[in-house]
């Protein structure tokens, strides 16, 4: 739904601002090959998956529909509506602009990060779509080609008693054997049972030995048959998480993610430099910008930015980029259904240096029923050759598991 924003805003303060729209720049010049197309609308639903997953779609005007998806969470849709004027009209191939030009519009609205950033990124997961669509290319095309044909997925695993270390060794094993995932991640913010005030964030050492328990009985049921890596969720203090990563490492850890919280990136790197344990955080860092510390500063040993959250496909390209120059690894951050869990496996095939992207959904039955494709075999995505994100929508499968109250897609 197209509103009337212009009461929202100080009129003269759009006036101010740095536009990069098609009508201000000169961009009218026809364009050949089937090029010259106008985005006519765009559209959001949300599905009541393990979350509430936005999906995106741009409609345009040669009838080619591209569909996205943003990270989760209240007022996504609202965001989205309120950015739809400044995109109609507007030719959809030029991604790289139209996301400055919606990052410039929204600045007033908090585009630095958060919410504003994760709906930005919805759309621009879309508009690879669609213009994969318009070109007749998949979209790791658009980010300069491929380095491998499938991209390794790692399953984030939850347990019966997830405080139990036993629980959680049989569900590796299970995950390993039964679903064929050789890339395993699990909680270790689980209460021990010996906790006296979680709110200050230290960990007593009988604490640090409830954990060290937990990742004994699972890299030892798992042995060389898949790597496992563990979550902390930015829960402790820093001196408690040198303590845990220092006892952690004779263990075969693949990471150990965010155990700080993930604002004084100052704090991460100390623990990141406090022992050999590799270190993992970035999924609620936002855009290029805001990675740029953890970087340049190698304040963790792996990367893993949240695609759909962190400013979109390019974006997240962008910041492989610069990871790749300290020779950092990426390890996706994902919690999305098949629409950005795939757009995060075009980014991951279209850069070097990807360890593997996160399936959050494993026990969620109709997970993969939300398209018309196979997405995850054997732990691993194969890259689609179709156009775009090489995903069709089953509109049915949308439609019964909607969030009360919204509404279905128009169709195309």
């Amino acid at each position: 739904m197209v509103r009337d924003y212009r009461q929202l805003h100080d009129p003269n303060a759009e006036y101010t601002m740095r536009e990069l729209s098609a009508n201000t720049m000169g961009l009218e010049a026809k364009r050949e090959g089937g090029r010259d197309v106008r985005i006519t609308d765009v559209q959001t639903t949300m599905v009541d998956g393990n979350f509430p997953w936005t999906l995106v779609r741009i409609y345009t005007d040669a009838g080619i529909v591209g569909t996205g998806e943003a990270y989760w969470g209240a007022g996504i849709p609202e965001l989205i509506d309120r950015m739809t004027p400044f995109l109609v009209g507007e030719n959809p191939l030029d991604i790289d602009r139209l996301f400055e030009h919606l990052i410039q519009k929204m600045s007033g609205e908090g585009s630095i990060a958060g919410a504003a950033v994760s709906a930005v990124s919805g759309i621009e997961v879309a508009l690879h779509d669609v213009a994969g669509k318009i070109l007749d290319v998949p979209a790791y095309q658009l980010l300069g080609g491929k380095y491998r044909d499938e991209v390794r997925v790692y399953c984030d695993c939850h347990a019966g008693d997830e405080s139990e270390p036993e629980s959680n060794a049989a569900e590796a094993e299970r995950v390993v054997e039964e679903l064929g995932y050789d890339a395993l991640k699990f909680d270790l913010d689980v209460p021990s049972g010996h906790e006296k005030d979680r709110a200050n964030r230290h960990l007593s050492d009988r604490e640090i030995d409830h954990k060290v328990n937990i990742v004994e009985a699972v890299t030892d049921a798992v042995g060389d048959r898949a790597d496992v890596a563990f979550d902390c969720h930015w829960s402790f203090a820093g001196g408690s998480a040198k303590r845990l990563a220092t006892r952690l490492e004779e263990y075969p850890i693949w990471w150990l993610e965010d155990p700080v919280p993930p604002e004084n990136h100052d704090v991460q790197r100390t623990v990141t430099n406090a022992s050999s344990t590799p270190i993992a955080a970035g999924e609620n860092v936002y855009r290029k910008h805001g990675h740029r510390s953890l970087v340049d500063e190698q304040a963790v040993d792996i990367l893993a930015p949240d695609m759909p959250k962190v400013g979109g496909m390019r974006e997240t390209r962008k910041i492989a980029d610069f990871a790749d120059t300290y020779y950092m690894p990426i390890a996706m951050h994902n919690v999305s259904s098949p629409v950005a869990t795939m757009g995060s496996a075009h980014v991951a095939t279209a850069i070097p240096n990807s360890l593997a992207v996160e399936y959050h959904s494993y026990q969620l039955g109709w997970w993969e029923d939300l398209v018309e494709e196979s997405v995850i075999e054997d732990g691993y995505i194969e890259i689609p050759e179709k156009p775009g994100l090489g995903l069709t929508l089953d509109l049915d499968t949308v439609e019964e598991h909607m969030v009360s109250g919204e509404e279905l897609f128009d169709e195309a």
